[in-house]
Order: structure tokens, then sequence, then C-alpha cells
């Protein structure tokens, strides 16, 4: 069934927020906000990891580093767009709307903790090349491995930052839809350098979460996001 791996995917994220919401009301505010601090450094470095990873290769034995200018280019003009579209905001008002409907008013963390969240679970290769394997093949085994990690980070982020957390359900099922549903215009542009291109930025949008949950929220890491969309581009130019 074509589009199942991103029903998981959304049921783990659900089921991992509620499980959170529940433990976390035993947490004190103290244990609360190391926990978020924790969860930061985690992010930080599995950010620095991915970015790693792809920014430096070993050939003949010695290391070799790349990827640079691809990486200033995209973000510089990724950003860019981003701050021209607002994306950031957006997200926010799109968190207040559901505070609002979901009658949260007394959560001050709602909104933080939905755009927070959305961010982490759907920035990064896997919810791309995942929802294409689904799309075009019904393979949805990367997307199933993702609702696992998915389920524990977000029960984590729930006990800690709130119910707005599990709503991050509703991006991940909009945004892995449209790619599976898309997959067959998409995959060709999915080449092993854009795949590169994609997890270099990502994990450093990834790293940029992180920093924000252990330094308070400095980096508008949505107005970042079409980063990726030039990082993919890139590796179709001709040098």
């Amino acid at each position: 069934m074509i589009g199942l791996g991103t029903i998981i995917n959304v049921a783990a994220i659900v089921f991992g927020g509620i499980f959170g919401l529940v433990f976390g009301k035993v947490l004190s505010g103290r244990v609360q906000s190391t926990m978020i601090t924790t969860l930061g450094v985690c992010t930080i470095f599995i950010g620095i990891s991915g970015a790693l990873q792809q920014m430096y290769t070993v050939n003949g034995g010695k290391i070799e580093a790349g990827g640079t200018m691809m990486m200033i280019g995209s973000f510089v003009f990724g950003s860019l767009v981003g701050e021209w579209l607002n994306l950031e905001d957006k997200m926010e008002q799109f968190g207040s709307w559901l505070k609002i409907k979901t009658k949260s008013d007394k959560d001050t963390g709602f909104i933080d903790g939905f755009v927070t969240t959305s961010l982490t679970v759907c920035i990064g290769a896997m919810a791309v090349v995942g929802a294409i394997q689904d799309g075009i093949y019904g393979d949805y085994s990367l997307l199933t491995a993702k609702a696992v990690l998915d389920l524990i980070l977000v029960a984590v982020m729930t006990s800690t930052m709130g119910k707005g957390c599990i709503f991050s359900a509703i991006p991940v099922a909009v945004f892995q839809g449209s790619v599976t549903f898309l997959a067959i215009f998409i995959e060709p542009l999915m080449t092993p350098q854009a795949l590169s291109n994609l997890s270099l930025t990502g994990s450093m949008l990834i790293f940029c979460v992180g920093a924000n949950l252990v330094f308070g929220k400095r980096i508008k890491v949505a107005n970042m996001l079409p980063t990726i969309v030039f990082a993919v581009a890139w590796a179709f130019l001709p040098f």
C-alpha cells in the first residue's frame, strides 16, 4: 500500500507524544529543563556527525573535504528566500491556530514545542528518500525505521516541551505525503550527489535546531528550509 510508511510514521509520532505527555507529568520543572538541554546537546551532535560524514571523505588514505561552496551558496540563497517567505512566522501562526483550536491557551510552550519538533522530524534525507521509496516501490521500510526514531524523539520532547510536539505529526503527514505522491517526478532528481548535498545541509539544519534547544531560540531554522532545495539543485550545476 503506497503511503503506508507515512501513516506508520504519523501514528508513531502521536503514540510517542501521548506517552511523553503522560510521563512528563511526573517530571519536575528542574528535570524538564535539564532534559531539554540534554536533548539539544544530542541533537547538535547528530547534526555535526551527519554534516562531517558528507563533508569529509577518505581518498587514497587521505582525508579530503568538499561541499564548502555548495554549503555556503545554498544557505545564502535558501535563507534569503526563506526570509522573504517568512516561513518561521507562518509556522508559528499555524501553531497559534492549533493552540486555539485545541484549547491550549495556558500552555505557554505549545508553539515552540510544535515548531521545534516539526523541524526536527521533517528535516533530513530519511524523510525524502523514504517517501520516494514508498511512492514508487511501495517500500516503507526506511520510513518505518524513521518512525521508531521519531517515536522516541517525540516522546522525550513532549515530556519536556508539552503537547504541542504531538502536532508535529501534521507537517510530517503533509510533507512526506506530498513527496510520496510526487515521487515519480522527484526520484530522477535524487542523484548520489543531490542526496549528499541534501544530507549535508539537512544535518546542518538539525544542528541549528539543537542549538536553539540549548541556547534558546536564536536561529530562525524554518527560514533556512529552502536551503535543501538549493542544495539539490546545486548538484546539477555544470561545475
